[in-house]
């Protein structure tokens, strides 16, 4: 069994989120809704109602805090978790300056709060 280490610590966090599905053209396949159940500056849990298939590409649209951050993710698993609903690994993709700066200042927030 092929072991996956993160690259990041992953904290519990629930943020909305939208995504779209697209293949490697670009040609999009599916939207949806869900959350986040944790995440890091690599990759997060996401949570969804549907399956989330492993050959595409999301584009998410995360609600942090006042923020909106726009990231590529690559989907690296989909499970069905808890209450039948679906739990994807993504790995985030070509994140860009501003969205990654978002992203490590409530990371940062997360860990001040949780090594005290």
């Amino acid at each position: 069994m092929k072991e996956y280490k993160r690259k990041h610590e992953r904290y519990d966090s629930l943020n909305l989120l939208s995504y779209v599905c697209i293949d490697s053209d670009g040609k999009e396949w599916s939207q949806g809704m869900g959350r986040t159940l944790n995440i890091s500056s690599s990759g997060m849990k996401l949570e969804t109602h549907e399956p989330v298939d492993t050959r595409y590409i999301l584009l998410l649209s995360i609600g942090i805090e006042d923020d909106v951050v726009d990231i590529k993710g690559k989907v690296i698993y989909c499970n069905r978790g808890a209450e039948g609903k679906f739990e994807s690994g993504i790995e985030f993709k070509h994140v860009k300056p501003d969205a990654l700066s978002v992203l490590n200042k409530y990371i940062e927030e997360f860990h001040k709060q949780f090594n005290k």
